[in-house]
């Protein structure tokens, strides 16, 4: 993608480390934003080098509206104007009833998961858009398949967050349609990452169609398809990448 300029938040590790990857490969300059693990993201930077492409790792906290600031601005400097965002930054918090559940995780994880996505796209429109004079592209929001089973039992504000993700999607992508701006989410499943606490991985595969855990280049892939030249009349939709669940 000559030309491409991408912002991967959340790039550091798991499904973003594997979009960033995966970026550089097809030839994207890569922004590989991370909050507090900068040797992972600069490991990623290192890979999208080695490779031949150009990359950048790039500090913020998404939930904190200066940092989203400060981090498009140094993408700006560093890599030219963004054409492709994918906001995959997400945290789920300690697993609980609703009863059960802080104050503090559902602010943290509503702040994140929700506020900084609209932070994100706030900030990538006026540099994507036609009518703002940039070259249009493509935004990929990362949702899951929590926001169609709920989380009972474990991480209902976090499926809340994700079917907001959702509504989000189907809003921006009519509203940016004619700025030449595409609006896509990718919805995970089970997928092997650092994301779930012990056990959980082993309990709830029995439960996927397919008998496995996914892994972070599977969604990196539909990710990379979603955001490219081979998807240019698709915007507006949530793939579900989970494995038949």
């Amino acid at each position: 993608m000559a030309n491409s300029v991408l912002l991967v938040t959340g790039g550091s590790r798991g499904i973003g480390a594997a979009i960033a990857r995966l970026a550089g490969k097809h030839g994207y300059a890569v922004g590989v934003n991370y909050k507090d693990n900068a040797k992972a993201a600069n490991a990623v930077v290192s890979d999208i080098e080695k490779a031949g492409g150009k990359a950048a790792a790039l500090q913020g906290d998404m939930s904190v509206e200066a940092d989203v600031e400060r981090v498009f601005k140094e993408m700006d400097t560093k890599l030219g104007r963004m054409t492709h965002l994918v906001y995959n930054s997400g945290i789920v918090g300690k697993a609980s009833r609703v009863e059960a559940v802080e104050t503090k995780t559902l602010r943290e994880v509503i702040d994140l998961n929700l506020l900084g996505a609209f932070f994100c796209a706030r900030a990538a429109v006026p540099r994507i858009s036609k009518k703002h004079g940039g070259a249009g592209g493509s935004i990929v929001l990362v949702s899951s398949i929590g926001s169609k089973l709920g989380g009972p039992g474990e991480y209902v504000w976090y499926a809340a967050t994700k079917g907001a993700i959702d509504t989000m999607t189907i809003g921006l992508s009519k509203e940016l349609a004619d700025d030449g701006i595409r609006v896509n989410a990718v919805a995970p499943g089970l997928i092997d990452t650092e994301i779930h606490e012990p056990g959980r991985l082993d309990r709830l595969t029995p439960l996927v169609p397919m008998k496995r855990a996914g892994t972070s280049e599977e969604v990196a892939d539909s990710i990379l398809y979603l955001l490219s030249e081979s998807a240019t009349y698709i915007t507006g939709a949530v793939l579900n990448v989970t494995g038949g669940r």
